[in-house]
């Protein structure tokens, strides 16, 4: 399984390009709020095991009004640096590497910041 390439955006980790995608539409359990907001990330030069991250929180197109987060730049690349850690081989073939972050260790991936979340219908 490889990520399109249509909607994806190129970050370098460590001098590796990687390739990262949030999925465009939701499906039906995370526009639910049942399912957490996902992005994915696989190297940029060939295909190979992608990794899934897996938020605390709901997307922010959720029909429902529960608290999500924006995802940048900065959390990608601690992501990938926190999963290559854990294991992840990326030119490896094989099932999607799955990592569940808590909310330890969002506050870890921003330098001991809490995460800012936002409740859609709050914003003005």
């Amino acid at each position: 399984m490889s990520i399109p390439k249509k909607g994806s955006r190129l970050i370098t980790v460590d001098g590796v390009t990687y390739r990262w995608r949030i999925r465009r539409k939701p499906t039906y359990c995370q526009a639910n709020s049942w399912g957490p907001l996902t992005f994915a990330v696989e190297p940029a030069d060939v295909p190979g095991r992608v990794l899934l991250v897996l938020l605390p929180c709901s997307r922010p197109d959720a029909w429902l009004g529960e608290r999500a987060m924006a995802v940048r730049p900065a959390l990608v690349s601690a992501t990938i640096r926190r999963a290559l850690a854990r294991s992840w081989n990326p030119h490896q073939t094989g099932n999607a590497f799955t990592l569940s972050l808590t909310e330890d260790d969002l506050t870890d991936a921003t330098n001991g910041q809490p995460p800012s979340y936002v409740v859609p219908f709050m914003r003005r």
